[in-house]
């Protein structure tokens, strides 16, 4: 990536397509500027002036009091105040001085203005007309620009037979769906290249580029970013993972990274989580994004790559996992890069924004007060970052139901739900091997129980009904915290009223979209341990179904060693999982023979 010092010497013949083929193969046309500098006929008098043509004016116009309205006036040098459009005798006589000179003009200002103003909106409808989006463009661009910055422009296209038209559509961006079709047409549901950042002999498809250039020779776009599209074809969940991918490859690649959420259907990003942009700013901080006619979907070589659900199978198959897996490893291991990408990213660039922020440290403050009434507590809470042995007592179990119209994946169970029992067996077992010498329940005594009796537990479900059942399991002293059972009425009020389902989710109105989507934000922290600061509670382990993205996730916040139980000391350089240490408890494909975790799920 070209650095800051670098580009600002940049001629306007030398700005090209990222990853392109030679510049030589561009075709560079004229700068031009948009915006006319003529018409400037209101600037020209000062008030002074203007008073007095006023007060010239005003006594040319009480000697005619007495004249007819529409006849000459012989004995004045000026013409009548209104004239019909038939009457053109003052209009060819010969007027001589200043003062009639300046009349004529105030006189004909207003259709001199008009005139301006009509050719400039003629303009914008043919600038409209010809690259949709492009008004919109250069307006919110101007607006953080200083207004006497003169801005050029300048065109570059792709060589003949490697342009992408998008003369079809008039709407930017594209959605979601559009850009799949254009990916089934440019890929033909392949790749078309070995190796995956490198481009074709005979240059990358891309389109056409209309680069605005500030008056210090810097581009105001930046000069190739990576987008991910927020569309709502899949969960937040699902959404969160591909773009932790997507983040850390625009990292790797001197990229800048966006979000374009105007297809969500949960509010804007900025409902959630904090903005990309101010997180990580990339390498060309400051510059802004490119125009949404310019985002590609595919190929990925293209100077403004955009990414969504519906488009990542023709990026996040099998040639992804040969890029980037460890190919040196084994099993799990191979999986170590993807695992730490995305961990950054939720690090680094996806953060929740400062109200999710609290809500977070209000549902992890409710969780420490509960774990202060064990007499076997952690003095200190430990983070996700600190690698505590495995029979260290941590803070508390996740358990992650998901019901809705997420079934099982296993041969087990068909096509049905994991059942109920299987997660409170799973609480119980994961909470007796990690905490050995604790009671897995209640004491079986006759001595009257206390709260809080373990496995103390954060329940996270889509589901009333499944958390009504899976905390019935249990003796009523159990420590049990969900968002729906919390002493807060700002976490209450984020708990679901039923199963969710993401084909219906869209019909929902949108403040309860929104709320939904949040209480979604704080569970997913309260499953991971993510986004917790230094002596804030964290899961000791979470049990859930790999189904789930959210499962997927929350492997991200125990850490890679802790999560698949490689912190032991032991070699585990086979890659399997560690069954007696592992913290990241999956119980639907556990009786299949190699257990494998993976980063996302790719839709079709």
């Amino acid at each position: 990536m070209t650095s800051h010092s670098t580009r600002s010497a940049r001629t306007l013949s030398d700005i090209s397509v990222a990853g392109s083929p030679r510049r030589s193969d561009y075709r560079v046309l004229t700068p031009r500027t948009p915006h006319s500098r003529a018409g400037r006929a209101e600037e020209g008098y000062t008030e002074i002036e203007l008073e007095q043509l006023d007060h010239e004016d005003d006594s040319d116009a009480t000697q005619q009091q007495s004249r007819p309205l529409l006849g000459p006036n012989p004995g004045s040098s000026s013409p009548a105040g209104y004239r019909s459009r038939g009457d053109d005798h003052d209009i060819l006589r010969k007027y001589s001085g200043p003062r009639h000179a300046l009349s004529v003009v105030l006189h004909k200002s207003p259709l001199i203005l008009g005139s301006i103003l009509a050719g400039l909106l003629l303009s914008m409808i043919a600038v409209s007309l010809r690259k949709p989006g492009a008004i919109e463009t250069i307006w919110g661009q101007k607006a953080e620009e200083d207004l006497d910055t003169p801005v050029s422009y300048v065109d570059s296209v792709p060589p003949e037979g490697r342009v992408i038209s998008y003369e079809n559509y008039t709407r930017f961006p594209l959605t979601g769906s559009e850009y799949l079709r254009e990916c089934t047409n440019v890929m033909g549901g392949f790749m078309h290249h070995m190796g995956y950042w490198l481009p074709p002999k005979m240059g990358p498809l891309d389109v056409p580029h209309h680069d605005a250039i500030a008056g210090d020779g810097h581009p105001i776009a930046c000069s190739s970013s990576i987008t991910y599209m927020l569309d709502g074809h899949v969960g937040l969940a699902a959404d969160l993972a591909l773009m932790a991918q997507a983040a850390g490859m625009a990292r790797e690649q001197n990229r800048t990274f966006f979000v374009e959420d105007r297809y969500w259907n949960r509010g804007k990003w900025s409902d959630h989580f904090q903005d990309v942009h101010a997180l990580e700013q990339g390498p060309e901080p400051g510059c802004q994004p490119p125009p949404p006619e310019e985002l590609v979907a595919c190929p990925r070589v293209a100077r403004h790559w955009v990414i969504s659900s519906q488009t990542a199978k023709y990026h996040f198959g099998h040639e992804f996992f040969e890029e980037f897996e460890d190919p040196f490893s084994r099993q799990l291991n191979r999986q170590r890069p993807i695992f730490e990408r995305a961990r950054e990213s939720f690090a680094q660039t996806i953060r929740p924004n400062a109200h999710n922020t609290e809500l977070i440290k209000a549902a992890r403050a409710e969780m420490a007060a509960i774990l202060s009434l064990t007499p076997d507590s952690p003095p200190q809470a430990r983070s996700a970052d600190d690698a505590a042995p495995p029979s260290a007592p941590s803070p508390y179990i996740a358990i992650h139901i998901r019901r809705g119209d997420q079934t099982a994946k296993s041969w087990k169970h068909h096509k049905g739900y994991v059942p109920l029992e299987d997660y409170v067996q799973a609480a119980r077992d994961t909470w007796t091997r990690l905490f050995a010498g604790t009671p897995a329940a209640a004491p079986a005594n006759p001595e009257p129980a206390q709260f809080p009796a373990p496995p103390i537990t954060y329940v996270a479900s889509d589901a009333p009904e499944a958390l009504r059942g899976f905390t019935g399991a249990f003796p009523p002293e159990t420590a049990l915290f969900a968002l729906a059972t919390s002493t807060r009425a700002e976490l209450r009020a984020l708990a679901p009223h039923h199963e969710y389902n993401q084909t219906a989710f869209g019909a929902e109105d949108e403040e309860e979209r929104v709320r939904l989507t949040r209480g979604m934000v704080v569970d997913f922290a309260m499953l991971s341990g993510l986004w917790a600061e230094k002596g804030e509670v964290v899961p000791g382990a979470v049990v859930c179904t790999v189904r789930s993205n959210a499962c997927k996730l929350a492997a991200l916040g125990l850490g890679f060693d802790r999560a698949f139980g490689f912190d032991d000391g032991a070699d585990h350089i086979a890659g399997s999982i560690n069954e007696e240490g592992r913290r990241w408890v999956e119980i639907d494909n556990r009786d299949q023979v190699v257990p494998i975790w993976t980063g996302f799920e790719l839709y079709h």
